[in-house]
């Protein structure tokens, strides 16, 4: 029996919940998170974080920080550098909730909003830190 993917547990069940690796998305996500990704609900936002899939077959989920001409400019929290190209035809889900030690992290809240709007200076200063080894 074949392993089912991201996008069959989409189709069949609407959500797909899973274990964060990696650290692209630290600090709003963490090792070990839940994630809790749905159908998305086209057109995607700005801020809205989708789970795609590159042209080379990796997932990611990385936030969008801008649209234009039907494409995504899309960046890791934890990242300066952004990814171009990413289209709907990419998507698969978009996060919708982070479950931590049990609870749910609600991403329809002020704090929320204001993490997001502080994400430009975030990339600033890793950039800075990376060009000069800080």
């Amino acid at each position: 029996m074949s392993k089912k993917t991201f996008e069959d547990v989409i189709n069949e069940k609407g959500r797909l919940i899973y274990t964060n690796v990696g650290d692209s998305m630290y600090p709003l996500i963490k090792p070990r998170d839940l994630l809790v990704i749905e159908k998305p609900e086209f057109p995607l936002k700005k801020y809205d974080v989708p789970l795609y899939k590159r042209d080379s077959g990796q997932y990611v989920l990385h936030r969008i920080v801008k649209i234009k001409n039907g494409e995504y400019l899309i960046c890791g929290d934890n990242r300066f550098s952004f990814e171009h190209g990413i289209t709907d035809k990419h998507i698969i889900g978009v996060l919708t909730g982070i479950i931590r030690d049990g609870k749910t992290i609600n991403l329809n809240t002020r704090k929320y909003r204001i993490y997001c709007a502080s994400l430009r200076q975030r990339r600033l200063i890793l950039h800075i830190r990376y060009k000069f080894n800080v």
